[in-house]
């Protein structure tokens, strides 16, 4: 991909999650079930929904999601964490109680870890002399002319 938007990062992070969150659970070695197998009759069967199960990942979305966690690793720990937090669509207030800052603050430090992404994505490395109001504002307008 040639120029990343914010947009684009949240999508790719936020897809990270759901297929982390779909891939099987992780067991103890050696764990097994010792009860036998129950096999249900067509009579226990017929007034039940069907069970829906939503498709493995591919080892295309693997390999993706496993770039997407990758790039948490240039931002700071609080940064990253609010940030896959906020992927995994954990509401604002608990990410606020979980870091401990507010609603705000916690936002703009999404935004910041967002922006800060996208910067280095597209090849792009902000001073650390430029506020992140700075940072976030000119995360969209990396492919085109920085604003002063």
């Amino acid at each position: 991909m040639a120029d990343w938007t914010p947009t684009m990062v949240e999508d790719r992070l936020e897809s990270a999650a759901d297929v982390f969150r779909s891939l099987p659970e992780i067991k103890p070695q050696g764990y097994f079930n010792a009860w036998p197998e129950y096999f249900h009759s067509f009579a226990d069967q017929v007034g039940q929904e069907p069970r829906m199960r939503r498709p493995r990942p591919s080892p295309r979305q693997i390999t993706e999601a496993e770039e997407a966690m990758l790039w948490l690793r240039c931002l700071e720990k609080d940064d990253a964490r609010i940030v896959w937090l906020r992927a995994n669509r954990t509401p604002w207030k608990k990410i606020g109680w979980e870091i401990g800052l507010s609603r705000p603050a916690a936002n703009r430090h999404w935004q910041y870890g967002i922006a800060l992404i996208t910067w280095r994505l597209n090849g792009r490395v902000p001073s650390r002399k430029r506020s992140k109001r700075f940072v976030i504002e000119n995360a969209d307008r990396l492919s085109r002319q920085i604003v002063m």
